[in-house]
């Protein structure tokens, strides 16, 4: 028998998209925190597969230069809005300026997503308020304006929301987040049921440990990606590939997936499994790493 080499264990294969062009042909398709990181890399997929694609978020040169380099990469249409999720009749303003540019909406991505790694006490109310009113209410708020827009116009919509693995775990040093996107995961399955009568499904991925430069630097600055690198909590002992997540979502937008409706599928390389709670293991930080995490978040924020 013939084992995979786990010093290069992804199949290059696998990084090249694993539907047939054509599959999201004519689709217009709304990716929240579409300008950077699994947002970007999700819809440049899309892109190649034939869809139209809106990204918002709140820095619209950020959205503006993605989709510069995503039109270029691919060919495809992309409209770029600035956003604040929390805000609903902005959210409103993206659905009308996506319906006018290209037709109509068949698909929303509710990727947006804020997060700090810290102790609980640490915390100030207005920190934990942000964060949930990014991922729960900037969720709600895009569900409600996409899902009275799709049942007015009868279209058999298509939400997708993107979790976590510790939404349905819990998790210590990002309570708020596990909060929020616990909040989500619910919504995902009561949507599921009461609006799959008119035809719209709603399914959430719940991704492990997928790396982007710019996240995973502010929430474990310097050394400390070292220190308590992830990839030595999943079993497969590496972490995603943003390009099986964006397999993985393309195929759940799909019409090839029309009878997965209220799923949850973690793609993780069986990290939760393995240990509840991707930030657990960080009781073994001490107050003063905790001092620089601190100072790096203020730092980012204030630039």
């Amino acid at each position: 028998m013939q084992f995979p080499d786990i010093n290069n264990p992804v199949n290059s294969s696998a990084l090249s998209g694993m539907l047939k062009d054509d599959a999201l042909k004519g689709k217009t398709i709304i990716i929240t925190g579409g300008g950077t990181g699994l947002g970007k890399a999700m819809g440049t997929y899309f892109l190649k597969l034939g869809a139209n694609l809106v990204i918002t978020s709140r820095k619209l040169e950020v959205l503006q230069k993605t989709a510069g380099e995503m039109e270029t990469e691919t060919g495809g249409k992309v409209l770029a809005v600035a956003c604040d999720v929390r805000n609903y009749e902005e959210v409103e303003k993206v659905l009308n300026d996506a319906v006018q540019m290209f037709g109509r909406v068949d698909v929303l991505i509710n990727n947006a997503a804020g997060n700090f790694i810290s102790p609980t006490e640490r915390l100030s109310a207005n920190a934990f308020s942000t964060v949930i009113d990014i991922v729960l209410k900037g969720s709600v708020n895009c569900s409600l304006a996409l899902g009275k827009y799709w049942i007015s116009e009868k279209i058999p919509g298509n939400m997708l929301n993107i979790i976590t693995t510790y939404a349905f775990t819990g998790s210590a040093y990002v309570v708020p987040s596990a909060c929020a996107k616990g909040g989500v995961l619910a919504l995902t399955r009561s949507l599921a049921v009461e609006w799959g009568r008119h035809g719209i499904r709603t399914n959430a991925i719940a991704p492990g440990p997928f790396p982007t430069k710019g996240a995973w630097e502010r929430l474990l600055p310097g050394e400390m990606a070292e220190k308590f690198s992830f990839k030595n909590r999943v079993p497969l002992k590496r972490v995603g590939e943003h390009q099986e997540l964006a397999n993985l979502a393309a195929f759940l937008i799909s019409d090839f997936s029309a009878y997965i409706n209220g799923e949850v599928i973690t793609i993780d390389g069986g990290e939760w499994l393995q240990g509840a709670g991707q930030f657990n293991g960080l009781e073994m930080v001490t107050d003063q790493m905790w001092d620089e995490i601190g100072q790096s978040t203020r730092a980012v924020k204030g630039s």
